[in-house]
């Protein structure tokens, strides 16, 4: 994760050389900092009560914590004092300052701005409120030695994905709102704490782990001076924050849409304090859910691969040979060469084009292909996106699981014949796992592939994602992705857009003339090499980020692995830059990945520097596309969330095959 910041982001501060965090006010009389009321034994009792039937995990949500006039002191310290910077990962998008835990080490002058803030701190740290929450929620002792919190912004567009916030020494996490008080936030304008049910699923050896839902099951809208808290457990505490969404106004106006909360954690005891426990946060860091992202629980996921072998499938007519003698024929026969003209732009299958391409893929690793599938096929393809059934029937998609992982729907490649297959269908059953097709990515490559996998996507705007995975295989493997989404505004570059919608547009307009069944075939693609995606640059002030819908598929460098990494199985040692986290988003990725430029929490700020090693290809989402990559061991991948504010959800199909490494000669 980036690092915190903590003087710096008060305005006009200085370091004083204080950098040890001290100890809040630990005695009494700090009630009256709180709501009317709020430890009465009725009270406490009703909170309690309310925590322990509460679903699909334990939590409570508490109004008025805060007494009314301190809290809105607080808030215009923050407005008025303090600077947040955008950041933007693979699994959040928000606006953040620096560690609030830090308010000690400011010279006089800066902390002279912020006394509200300064009391508050102390308040929910003091040993009365750590005590109510312990007899509200029965997490047990708390410490008020080590303060962890800080100020988020959500303004449209932000969001937090799914994560359960295991990370050290953490035992309960809260956000306290500090929406306007004047103006109180509307559920449709988004924003809201969303916790996820799970369910035990049995793994390999008899082991059972707990597995979260795809969707959420409980939601909680901000609201002016709410507490809301839960005891942090693993893969149990499963949670997220919805979207900001934009207002549909033509004129632009949000509305005052912006969703601020201070969010941090309560830890176990330090030692020195009472009810210290030694080697508890040892064990705590043994249970994180990054453990469980290392492969434990892998055969769990859903969609598990579909893995074929290539023979030949029922109804695909592309060979009418013996099969055996031309799946082990590197060339292509007649009748293949006529089977991917059905799909593809002939351009792409001169011998002069795939010699340019195997130069290109050569030298990269990597190749960007334009206007992929032929103009015919194409059309009747842009066809189905108007019906009134769109593409697919959504009764034919499953929805990908954990969401700590990724969202989207999706169809696998079947394994039997179909009688009758849409042009969308088509693709996923007979062009892409076909020999022919195989055939063609070896030529291009200059590869030696194996079995192959087939996966249609469907990434919904306001709901999908996947999140950055590291390869680990020893092996490499071949990568695909053919991008068929239509809409616009994607994050290509202009000219991009506009000549992929004049395509669209003459592509439409032929298609309606010839009634879905033209005949012309013209060849126009063209072969991009990679670039970095685009940046927000230099902090900007609250609401004036740059629009992007997300949508993006990112491969990212990785380290090779190390002896201390392969011998981590039995337990991950969490790295300083993961405690340092102030979204509760931790570090998902393997511990291999540790420097700074191959994390996906810093690949803007990575680019802004002009240093994009770790970036090894981008690729946003557009119209027939293909994009076809080598991925070797620890290089990571992800597509970010998709944004509410997209005209139109991601659409793709992606798949992957087995390289056979050929033995050098002597």
């Amino acid at each position: 994760m980036a690092p915190k910041r903590s003087v710096d982001a008060i305005e006009g501060s200085e370091t004083s050389g204080r950098t040890k965090r001290v100890a809040v006010e630990s005695n009494t009389g700090s009630q009256e900092r709180f709501g009317p009321g709020l430890f009465d034994s009725s009270t406490i009792q009703k909170y309690a009560s309310s925590h322990a039937a509460s679903e699909p995990y334990k939590h409570a949500v508490v109004s008025n914590l805060i007494d009314d006039e301190l809290l809105r002191s607080v808030r215009t310290e923050i407005v008025d004092n303090i600077h947040f910077t955008p950041k933007e990962t693979d699994i959040y998008k928000i606006h953040q300052s620096g560690d609030l835990a830090n308010l000690d080490g400011l010279d006089s002058a800066a902390l002279a701005k912020l006394p509200s803030l300064l009391k508050l701190r102390d308040a929910l740290y003091g040993t009365e409120f750590r005590q109510w929450i312990q007899e509200v929620s029965g997490a047990g002792a708390l410490s008020g030695k080590k303060t962890d919190m800080a100020v988020n912004v959500y303004v449209p567009g932000c969001h937090l994905l799914c994560h359960d916030d295991v990370i050290g020494s953490r035992r309960v996490s809260y956000i306290l709102y500090l929406t306007d008080p004047d103006r109180p936030w509307k559920a449709e304008w988004g924003g809201a704490l969303r916790l996820y049910a799970t369910e035990e699923k049995e793994g390999p050896n008899g082991k059972t782990f707990k597995v979260p839902e795809s969707s959420w099951s409980k939601v909680i809208p901000p609201a002016w001076n709410q507490l809301s808290f839960f005891a942090v457990q693993p893969g149990e505490s499963f949670h997220d924050v919805e979207e900001v969404y934009h207002s549909e106004q033509e004129n632009g106006d949000d509305g005052g849409r912006f969703r601020m909360a201070i969010s941090g954690w309560f830890h176990i005891p330090q030692e020195g304090e009472e009810g210290y426990e030694p080697g508890l946060e040892e064990s705590l860091a043994k249970q994180s859910s990054l453990q469980q992202l290392q492969g434990k629980a892998d055969t769990l996921d859903e969609p598990q691969p579909i893995w074929l072998d290539l023979q030949t499938k029922p109804g695909v007519e592309w060979t009418n040979g013996n099969t055996e003698t031309a799946k082990h024929d590197p060339d292509l026969r007649e009748e293949e060469f006529d089977f991917l003209l059905k799909f593809m732009t002939p351009n792409y299958l001169t011998p002069d084009t795939v010699e340019e391409l195997n130069t290109l893929f050569n030298d990269e690793s990597t190749l960007q292909l334009t206007g992929f599938l032929n103009e015919k096929f194409a059309s009747r393809l842009r066809l189905q996106f108007g019906t009134a059934t769109g593409l697919i029937d959504d009764s034919k998609l499953s929805t990908s699981r954990p969401p700590y992982k990724h969202r989207y729907q999706y169809l696998q490649a079947s394994t039997t014949a179909l009688d009758t297959e849409s042009p969308y269908e088509s693709l996923v059953n007979q062009f892409l796992p076909s020999l022919p097709f195989r055939k063609w990515l070896a030529m291009v490559t200059g590869l030696s592939l194996d079995r192959t996998s087939v996966l249609a996507r469907r990434f919904r705007r306001g709901l999908d994602y996947q999140l950055a995975q590291t390869y680990e295989s020893e092996d490499p493997q071949l990568e695909y992705t053919l991008c068929i989404t239509p809409t616009p505004g994607w994050g290509a570059d202009n000219g991009d857009l506009e000549d992929a919608e004049q395509d669209l547009e003459e592509l439409d307009s032929d298609a309606a003339s010839r009634n879905g069944n033209g005949s012309n075939e013209k060849a126009s693609p063209g072969a991009e090499r990679t670039r970095a995606p685009e940046t927000n640059g230099e902090a900007q002030e609250i609401g004036g980020d740059q629009e992007n819908v997300g949508g993006y598929e990112l491969y990212m460098a990785g380290d090779e692995p190390t002896e201390a990494d392969v011998e981590s199985d039995d337990g991950v040692a969490i790295p300083t830059s993961i405690t340092q986290s102030h979204t509760g988003a931790g570090d998902r990725r393997s511990a291999r990945s540790r420097r700074a430029k191959i994390d996906p929490a810093v690949y803007q700020a990575t680019a802004d520097d002009g240093d994009d090693d770790g970036i090894l290809f981008s690729n946003p989402a557009g119209w027939n596309t293909m994009s076809i990559v080598l991925r070797d061991q620890g290089t990571m991948r992800f597509v970010k969330y998709v944004s509410k504010a997209a005209k139109g959800d991601r659409w793709d199909f992606t798949g992957v095959y087995g390289v056979i490494e050929e033995e050098e000669e002597e």
